[in-house]
């Protein structure tokens, strides 16, 4: 059997105080390792494993692997046990499809709210930990971020239903498939550009750098897969 990875450390944004429980701990743990390539698409995850590796019990295991199923990270087969997520590329196309109206609606919802008197703070903060994360090279220092920024774009937005329906769209799976630096730096960019309209409180134009950005990074992405089917020594088109 392979020899588990070393313990994740938990995220910071779920440490508040004493109240992150054991659940917790597995579910951010299996998202930041799904940033540092600790855990990747397709991967079976053995609730003995993963109880040895974080230090819980299974039935915090049971939990967390639910709320991992409920977010669309990991599949469950009967008799089969529970595995990461893998995307086909159709698959991939559709989760970018409803990201980027998604996306969108984040990004007005939150402007207007900070428009209507919101701070800002958590928002500016969350890019500032993006540049130092992308200038340091920190894949999982850069996926915290990514979850402060969103999770600031979410509380400025004050909508409870953006608040359920959103982590539920599967971009960190896309994100697991898809690793090159060019789709990194676009993401730091345009989260720039749709963190900027928010805090404007500019609510058009932070709907159309969030759709944006979500198109931007689908053009990546299919640029990447093209150059990847080009035959060893085939000019590009």
């Amino acid at each position: 059997m392979t020899r588990p990875p070393a313990p994740a450390s938990p995220s910071p944004e779920t440490r508040a105080g004493d109240a992150q429980s054991a659940s917790d701990t597995i579910f951010y743990g299996v998202l930041t390792g799904l940033e540092a390539q600790r855990f990747v698409p397709g991967q079976r995850l053995v609730e003995v494993d993963l109880a040895a590796q974080f230090g819980v019990g299974r039935n915090s295991v049971r939990e967390a692997l639910q709320r991992l199923a409920a977010d669309g990270i990991v599949d469950t087969f009967r008799h089969r046990g529970v595995a990461i997520k893998s995307l086909s590329v159709q698959q991939t196309l559709d989760v970018l499809e409803v990201a980027e109206r998604m996306t969108g609606l984040l990004a007005r919802s939150a402007a207007r709210g900070i428009a209507a008197g919101k701070a800002a703070d958590t928002i500016a903060q969350a890019l500032d930990h993006l540049r130092a994360a992308e200038k340091a090279q920190d894949n999982e220092a850069f996926g915290r971020a990514r979850r402060n920024f969103y999770r600031a774009l979410l509380e400025a937005s004050g909508s409870l239903e953006l608040r359920r329906l959103f982590p539920s769209i599967q971009m960190p799976i896309v994100y697991a498939q898809h690793r090159f630096s060019t789709l990194q730096k676009l993401r730091l960019r345009d989260y720039v550009l749709i963190g900027r309209s928010v805090i404007a409180g500019d609510e058009a134009a932070a709907d159309a750098a969030g759709m944006q950005h979500v198109r931007n990074v689908r053009a990546e992405i299919l640029r990447k897969l093209k150059d990847a089917a080009q035959p060893e020594g085939a000019m590009p088109a």
